[in-house]
């Protein structure tokens, strides 16, 4: 586990030192170096959270290393190591495996160097298809060169769940918004990042059973259903809030529904934006603090606490209510161990996001319901923020970045990389009991 987070910290500061390079602005100059570590560590952590423009701030060459560092952050560095080490034909260790297995949260040892050779032909089969379709919309707007350039960028960026773009061209700091009424894009985007969000291991299952939910993994089933419930009622409860805002009403009847099905695919990690989220009500807002919170699945691109952390807790309110021993789900038992794994996340999620968010409040002098959006932002690695990012002061900076590191490196992963080495207690203390409730 220390292996994970020490490679997640020795790439962030790789990736910092190289964006601290002059070469890597446009104007020639160095940007301060916590300039430089907030956005190599929002890229490596695949969040979107920025200082600066990405088209306008950055040059080629610091575009060129932000984009590899999302793609990094994405598919996971033991991915790529372990890639690299069979392509060299090196053995592959039980350390090495063990490693892998803990980076993608895979259920069993067994077969995981396949996995990763799995994860990665997929990622770029996926990349690629983007790159095409994304092509035919920026190569005849911005020529050949110009438009691979972006489909590539926007392609990795979106199934990366990371919220980077390019779109400062046509107005700094607009993201999706020059295109919030194109069906086209919009439907690439989303679909991508929904594709990142699932988890690999969701994919590999559904492919192993062509897509029979019935014969699916208790966890496939879950993660599929969480993510269907959260992307619909997501956008319905946006439709329903946004109902009454000018700056909603000013759209379509078909720019209102992409508009709605769009921010709340984005607000579960992916960090894009296709209208001024300051502009909507603090209702709606709340509504995407949620989403993020809740993220994407385990073993994905996405963040959060995920999907079937958010669903076992559900299930277990439901266990209560119905007065039953275990929670349940589709005919199957979930163990105890996961249900109090999944209260632990959540709870170090809440209290983590809303410390954060009151320090920032405070130091900023800026409304609670601003800073909790974002540092909710920061931790789930979704990137979305309502405009206060580039006034942020060092402290904060350090903070939103220690966030995005715990979010993408993972709240067990970092527990255990320091208590793993505790020794276990066979003793129990006598049983006393506490009223609750």
């Amino acid at each position: 586990m220390k292996i994970i987070l020490a490679g997640y910290c020795l790439i962030i500061l790789l990736g910092s030192l190289l964006l601290w390079l002059p070469v890597a602005t446009r104007a020639g100059e160095s940007v301060p170096f916590s300039d430089a570590f907030f956005t190599a560590t929002s890229a490596t952590c695949v969040t979107g959270l920025v200082r600066f423009d990405t088209y306008t701030c950055w040059s080629g060459f610091g575009q060129v290393i932000i984009l590899c560092l999302i793609q990094i952050g994405g598919v996971g560095f033991m991915t790529l190591a372990i890639t690299a080490m069979a392509a060299a034909g090196r053995k592959i260790g039980l350390q090495s495996r063990m490693l892998m297995q803990n980076s993608i949260s895979a259920p069993h040892l067994g077969g995981i160097v396949r996995i990763t050779r799995f994860i990665l032909l997929g990622t770029l089969l996926v990349e690629g298809i983007g790159v095409i379709l994304l092509g035919f919309y920026f190569i005849p707007r911005l020529g050949f060169g110009e438009g691979l350039w972006y489909s590539v960028f926007h392609a990795i960026s979106a199934f990366c769940n990371a919220g980077f773009d390019l779109f400062g061209q046509f107005s700094p700091g607009s993201s999706l918004t020059t295109v919030g009424g194109n069906w086209y894009v919009n439907m690439i985007i989303m679909v991508l990042i929904v594709v990142g969000g699932l988890g690999f291991l969701v994919w590999k299952d559904l492919l192993d059973h062509r897509f029979s939910f019935s014969k699916l993994r208790l966890h496939s089933k879950i993660v599929l259903i969480t993510t269907g419930v959260l992307i619909l009622g997501g956008a319905a409860c946006l439709f329903w809030l946004e109902s009454g805002n000018p700056s909603f009403e000013a759209m379509g009847g078909s720019e209102k529904v992409l508009t709605s099905l769009f921010q709340s695919v984005t607000s579960r990690t992916a960090g894009f934006n296709s209208v001024n989220l300051s502009t909507m009500t603090q209702a709606s807002q709340f509504v995407m603090i949620i989403l993020m919170l809740i993220g994407g699945s385990t073993g994905s691109t996405a963040g959060g606490i995920k999907t079937t952390t958010a669903a076992v807790q559900l299930l277990s309110i439901r266990t209560i209510f119905r007065g039953r021993k275990s929670v349940e789900a589709y005919h199957r038992s979930i163990e105890d161990a996961v249900v109090r794994t999944a209260s632990c996340i959540t709870c170090l999620y809440l209290l983590l996001s809303v410390g954060v968010g009151l320090v920032i409040s405070h130091l900023e002098a800026i409304p609670f319901l601003t800073s909790l959006y974002e540092s909710v932002s920061a931790i789930a690695t979704v990137g979305l923020t309502l405009g206060i990012t580039a006034q942020l002061g060092f402290v904060s900076k350090i903070l939103l970045a220690l966030l995005m590191i715990f979010g993408r490196a993972g709240s067990l992963t970092i527990l255990l990389a320091f208590t793993s080495d505790k020794k276990k207690i066979a003793a129990r203390y006598p049983v006393e009991k506490v009223t609750v409730g």
